[in-house]
């Protein structure tokens, strides 16, 4: 049998103390908040066993947008590296995905560690029978808004612009942005909307 002593506890003093009288409906709401409890520290063990599964890296993230099929958030992330690789969120319509979706969002155009593990998934079976992987964020930390390469801030900037290279240099010719060197991010962020703007590819 095990034993519960320290949920009960921790619920005890969250619950204060019994009022004179009502001792049945302390005690109902003492069980309650020990179960309660009870199930957050078996979420919190399994977020922490996901986390030790976890590859942290840092990248710059580029986009978010939601998966059509699965209403999963998928993030385009570009490590420094420059090859953009994108990676899921749980579907939107769950609490924790909709919770990561959001932070995300909040960090777009931003430096960002990634918590990132494998989940088997049946719907990616290989040709041999065996089960599929997809990619998927655990956790997702701030670093800052920082700097890019040029090459991979001028691929960004025609990504938002669609694709049309011609529209790309001449959005970023007109902001005046450095043809060689760093470009920070503060600095790109204006110019890839007027990208996605003149392109119509909000």
């Amino acid at each position: 049998m095990s034993d519960y002593t320290h949920l009960v506890a921790a619920a005890a003093h969250a619950a204060g103390p019994c009022p004179e009288g009502q001792e049945a409906a302390w005690q109902a709401r003492v069980r309650d908040l020990a179960v309660d409890l009870a199930f957050t520290a078996r979420e919190v063990d399994q977020a922490m066993k996901t986390l030790d599964d976890t590859h942290p890296f840092a990248a710059y993230l580029e986009k978010v947008e939601i998966e059509p099929t699965s209403r999963r958030g998928l993030l385009t992330l570009r490590p420094s590296g420059g090859t953009p690789e994108t990676i899921r969120t749980e579907q939107e319509t769950t609490v924790r995905g909709a919770a990561m979706i959001a932070r995300a969002r909040e960090l777009s155009g931003r430096w960002v560690l990634v918590y990132r593990h494998n989940e088997p998934t049946a719907a990616s079976r290989k040709q041999r029978g065996e089960f599929g992987n997809v990619r998927m964020v655990a956790r997702l930390m701030d670093l800052g808004a920082g700097a890019l390469a040029f090459s991979i801030a001028r691929e960004i900037i025609t990504a938002d612009a669609g694709g049309d290279a011609a529209l790309a240099v001449r959005v970023w010719r007109d902001a005046g942005l450095p043809e060689r060197g760093m470009i920070p991010v503060a600095d790109l962020e204006p110019v890839r909307q007027q990208a996605r703007t003149s392109s119509g590819n909000r």
